[in-house]
């Protein structure tokens, strides 16, 4: 039987012994896919996420199609073994009108099965995409106006100017991401936060980098988002 899970987190956190390939997308609706495989189980500690994605984990001949959505907090997470993934991640700005952000954050939504080689999408059936063919799956989204682009979210992000009050983009954020504007900008620092102590950054400078007003300030976020403290952070990145 198939043991669904959420998919292992490949941008910041601990080595985890998966073989991973990754490559960009060459779309604004994209922000990177990737495939992996592991013959081990276990767990892992899934860290705060403001991009959502769609995931097909293949275990003993069966696949299923998980839409994951933004998490707000680091939480565990099985790893099935063995088992393949397929990850489409997508960019912040991009959703599904049908599923927007609030029905997707903090959880994921697995898509029924209509056979072995196919599921359920709004309605009709589709075949689980590749790795190799994931731009046609993609594309085929955005013909049918399944998956759009909002640009506001982008443009916000940047700080530049755009002819919206800000409550027109408050309301942007929550309908796409499913997240605040602060919400999301909260966990970007702390992702970023992450990724330097974990480049063996002293913690004074990563304090100063990603902006924190001082370290218990950047301990308490890195706790909520990643699980861990920046000590912790840091002495398993001297340690590799």
């Amino acid at each position: 039987m198939l043991e669904r899970s959420y998919p292992l987190d490949l941008s910041v956190g601990p080595v985890l012994d998966f073989d991973v390939e990754m490559r960009d997308f060459d779309s604004p609706f994209v922000k990177s896919i990737y495939r992996a495989h592991t013959d081990h189980g276990g767990s892992f500690t899934s860290v705060a996420e403001c991009y959502w994605e769609m995931v097909i984990t293949q275990q003993q001949g069966q696949s299923v199609l998980i839409v994951r959505g933004p998490e707000t907090v680091a939480s565990p997470s099985p790893i099935p073994a063995p088992a393949d993934f397929v990850g489409i991640i997508f960019e912040m700005g991009t959703f599904m009108p049908h599923m927007p952000g609030p029905t997707i954050a903090d959880t994921g939504i697995y898509l029924p099965n209509a056979s072995s080689r196919t599921f359920y999408l709004h309605g009709d059936s589709w075949e689980f995409p590749t790795f190799d063919n994931v731009d046609v799956f993609v594309e085929r989204l955005i013909q049918q106006e399944l998956l759009v682009y909002d640009p506001v979210i982008d443009t916000a992000l940047r700080d530049q100017p755009q002819p919206l009050s800000a409550r027109s983009i408050e309301r942007h954020f929550r309908q796409v991401i499913g997240l605040t504007q602060g919400g999301v900008r909260q966990i970007l620092r702390a992702r970023r936060a992450n990724a330097l102590l974990r480049q063996a950054v002293p913690i004074s400078d990563v304090i100063a980098e990603a902006g924190y007003a001082d370290q218990p300030h950047l301990t308490r976020a890195l706790k909520h988002f990643v699980g861990e403290t920046p000590a912790q952070i840091l002495r398993e990145a001297i340690l590799r």
